[in-house]
């Protein structure tokens, strides 16, 4: 066990405790990274999710699903929850309404064994789920310390509340959270500071089956599924918790709700670091968003003014997934979006909150997506090295691209590049053979499942079997995972800004949140890497209360709790 020094038991017990464990031994030199392994069918995870595809090309089947992962629990493993579609007529009858009633389409809560294995709870959790299923988003929005989930949907959206015995209830009518529409990606987040999480709900079109149009070209033969361009936009959805289980609807009072726009992944941070959560929301060839808390308990979307809204030809593009991270350790939340073939993946450089440079092509990152497409998403230290890496899950939106576009491919394989000081290189190639195969992968979460201190992923495929990766680490770099427990702040901690030193001096920083990527919630404990690094001299956590709370000289190799005083 290692020796605590007297400040450092001094400041845990004034500032809050400290969760600490034996360190794990690393080679004097890194090694390098093994790679990722899909471990689904050997650990139990069977979900496939079912589109229902359709003669019709109905916009959904095309669309995928999110997936989440949390500690539903509290045992100290994440668990996995997939989301899946539900069965459709082929056509659909005026009124008719997916059904779900069948397992095949049942959404799926995969429960942790700690062991390497997961066990279906379903049924017992209660989570087998109602309509055509969309999106997820995990935040403890009573406070109670147990995570709680949002499922959206089209024309159907729930709120499940985690009873604390592997169960959880239906609590949408009670709350007042019956989101109508087609409701896609979803976010909790304590906007006003108040204590409680706020739930953000992007929404994607005005669509329903009986507006479906014929896309495609009927003297060759075939259909294709519509651009979104051919139908109108709708608005965002916001929530407004008040303390007692219910939310009120302030989507157009707060700002987020008042233009339509194609809303599809959501993520926040603190983009111009006064304190307070701001959101960047990635819309599909339309332009994307990102909402200033005005302090107010309003918002305003400063995407055009900071040079967010648009790529660098001054053009829309297929905005999906999403991550709002600082890759390059300046301590300014940059923003990565993804988007469609011949389009390219767009990274904003946070040029200290007076504006976002697009830095795609001087990183690497235009010329190694020019030809795919992507989904889910998320900057991440998969090797422990310090830097944020990035992971794109791939598959074009079209079942028959290659009709039109013969250069382009519906299943693709996932994308990793590693980040080298601010400069991308493609390795999924070395990364394991699962990066070789085609997919039409959507939904990603990403979390340490064995605690074993290396990110793992969880990725839902439209229309085809889960996979979760186990990153089989193997570098001998150092890490810390740092757990946040709110007291005067929200539960969760989510809003919190992390700022962690290695003992090099080397500066990172990290926020506490559940939402990003496409349609899909992550772990909310916030993983750094610290490569040779053997002790972290600062740990600063700026709570959403303001209370500043500051660790010195912990250990790594382990997850930190840190509650707040």
């Amino acid at each position: 066990m290692f020796r605590l020094n007297m400040n450092l038991l001094r400041r845990t017990f004034l500032f809050g405790s400290l969760g600490l464990g034996l360190p794990r031994k690393a080679s004097p030199l890194a090694a390098k990274h093994t790679g990722f392994i899909d471990i689904a069918k050997k650990s139990g995870v069977s979900f496939r999710h079912s589109s229902s595809h359709t003669s019709q090309k109905y916009l959904p089947e095309s669309m995928g699903a999110g997936v989440a992962m949390l500690d539903y629990d509290n045992d100290g493993h994440l668990d996995v929850f997939f989301v899946n579609g539900a069965a459709l007529s082929d056509p659909m009858g005026a009124g008719q309404q997916p059904d779900k009633s069948n397992p095949q389409y049942w959404n799926r809560l995969y429960r942790n064994n700690g062991n390497g294995s997961f066990t279906d709870v379903t049924e017992k959790a209660g989570l087998r789920g109602s309509g055509y299923g969309m999106g997820v988003a995990v935040g403890d929005f009573n406070n109670d310390g147990l995570p709680d989930l949002f499922v959206t949907g089209l024309e159907s959206s729930t709120l499940y509340r985690n009873n604390g015995d592997g169960s959880f209830t239906d609590v949408t009518a009670a709350s007042g959270v019956r989101c109508s529409g087609w409701s896609t990606g979803a976010c909790f987040v304590d906007y006003d500071r108040d204590g409680n999480l706020d739930l953000i709900v992007t929404r994607y079109l005005e669509w329903n089956f009986e507006m479906n149009l014929y896309c495609g070209d009927r003297r060759a033969g075939y259909r294709s599924y519509c651009h979104p361009g051919q139908f109108h936009p709708t608005t965002h959805v916001v929530y407004h918790n008040n303390g007692d289980g219910t939310f009120t609807d302030v989507s157009k009072a707060c700002g987020i709700g008042g233009v339509p726009t194609q809303g599809l992944g959501i993520a926040i941070n603190d983009f111009d670091r006064d304190g307070w959560p701001d959101v960047v929301i990635a819309n599909d060839s339309f332009p994307e968003q990102l909402f200033r808390n005005n302090r107010d308990g309003t918002f305003t979307d400063v995407a055009t003014e900071v040079g967010l809204a648009y790529d660098d030809d001054g053009k829309t593009f297929a905005g999906m997934g999403l991550d709002f991270a600082d890759f390059d350790n300046d301590g300014w939340p940059d923003i990565f979006i993804n988007a469609l073939a011949n389009e390219r993946y767009a990274l904003f450089k946070n040029r200290e909150a007076k504006a976002f440079e697009y830095i795609s092509g001087s990183t690497g990152i235009a010329r190694a997506s020019m030809m795919h497409s992507g989904w889910g998403a998320k900057l991440l230290d998969y090797d422990n090295d310090g830097w944020k890496d990035l992971f794109v899950a791939q598959g074009h939106v079209m079942d028959n691209i290659e009709l039109t576009q013969p250069g382009v491919r519906y299943r693709e394989p996932l994308l990793l590049l590693r980040n080298s000081k601010g400069k991308f290189e493609d390795v999924s190639s070395a990364s394991g053979s699962v990066f070789g195969a085609p997919l039409a992968a959507r939904g990603a979460a990403f979390g340490d499942l064995n605690n074993d201190g290396s990110v793992d992923i969880a990725i839902n495929c439209n229309n085809g079997p889960a996979l979760v990766l186990m990153n089989q680490g193997g570098t001998g770099n150092h890490w810390l995972i740092v757990n946040t427990v709110g007291t005067r702040s929200n539960r969760d901690g989510i809003g919190a800004s992390i700022r962690v030193v290695g003992q090099s001096g080397a500066e990172q920083y990290g926020y506490v949140s559940t939402a990003g990527s496409y349609l899909s919630a992550s772990d909310k404990r916030v993983h750094f890497g610290f490569g040779m690094d053997r002790m972290v001299t600062l740990l600063e956590v700026t709570w959403p209360s303001g209370t500043v709370q500051r660790l010195t000289n912990l250990a790594v190799d382990r997850v930190v709790t840190v509650k707040e005083p």
